[in-house]
């Protein structure tokens, strides 16, 4: 049996770059290129070189919207310069067909840790899930003295809501009116 080698990348760093975009779990391809340790550039140049094998439902390219709303809710830093197009999402086939287009050693390693990483994600929300299912069961079985209880699960249980972004930056203060100006 051979010996199991330490993960390419911890699995927190790339649980921390799955989002939620469109309804689907995706990773965005500078994120990608990170843990490929490739350039965005590079990435995109292997992936427009094959088009046949990212149809869709495997990689998008994000809307000006839907980059800047990314953008405000995670902090994402630009860097130097900054991009010109929207970012594009891998979803979990287009991570795995990746791998096909970047042939190396390292990809191989990363493309492992991230596939485990969207299972243990999918496992997870499937537990998520049974528990809802199980608490709406017993909620029809037991009277209103337990009402308080199933509340109290309902709300550790729900997401938590995006607070609204702040504005950044200095605001003026409005001039005021002198004595003399009166």
């Amino acid at each position: 049996m051979p010996r199991s080698s330490p993960p390419a990348v911890p699995n927190e760093l790339i649980e921390q770059k799955i989002y939620l975009i469109r309804g689907h779990k995706v990773m965005l391809d500078s994120d990608l290129a990170e843990l490929y340790r490739v350039t965005t550039g590079n990435l995109n140049l292997a992936v427009r070189r094959n088009p046949k094998r990212f149809p869709e439902d495997f990689m998008f390219q994000l809307s000006r919207e839907e980059t800047q709303s990314l953008l405000l809710q995670n902090a994402r830093a630009k860097g130097r310069g900054g991009r010109r197009t929207p970012p594009f999402a891998f979803t979990e086939q287009g991570v795995s067909m990746l791998s096909s287009v970047l042939n190396s050693e390292r990809a191989i390693e990363v493309n492992i840790a991230i596939m485990r990483a969207f299972v243990r994600l999918r496992a997870m929300l499937a537990t998520h899930a049974d528990l809802a299912r199980r608490l709406n069961e017993l909620e029809q079985k037991y009277d209103d003295q337990f009402r308080v209880v199933f509340e109290a699960i309902r709300e550790l249980m729900a997401p938590e809501p995006v607070p609204p972004s702040r504005r950044i930056g200095f605001a003026a203060k409005p001039e005021r009116k002198s004595k003399d100006d009166e």
